[in-house]
């Protein structure tokens, strides 16, 4: 559980992110401990790497699929089907999720 103080933090940080702010190499790293263990957090830090890549969403459909969260914020890490392991293509995914 996040502390009120931490939480805010993050947020501003995961804000600058998505704005394409100056973010410091320690800044980031403290943003990746939190989403590598929190779900909520690292949620945060996928929506500012798509409006980082994006932009701001158009209103309409494209705004509701970026507030649904769907797709992934990197294109290059889509599936690629000639892998021999589907083990592998899941090795990537944050540590909370790996663990189901």
């Amino acid at each position: 559980m996040l502390t009120p103080n931490t939480r805010l933090r993050l947020q501003e940080i995961i804000r600058r992110i998505g704005d394409s702010d100056p973010v410091s190499l320690q800044e980031r790293i403290y943003v990746q401990k939190f989403a590598d263990r929190d779900a909520s957090v690292w949620s945060w830090l996928r929506r500012a790497q798509r409006q980082q890549r994006q932009g701001v969403p158009k209103p309409g459909l494209d705004h509701f699929l970026a507030e649904m969260d769907l797709g992934e914020p990197c294109e290059d890490s889509a599936f690629d089907p000639l892998r021999d392991d589907l083990g592998d293509w899941f090795s990537g995914a944050p540590h909370w999720l790996r663990r189901s």
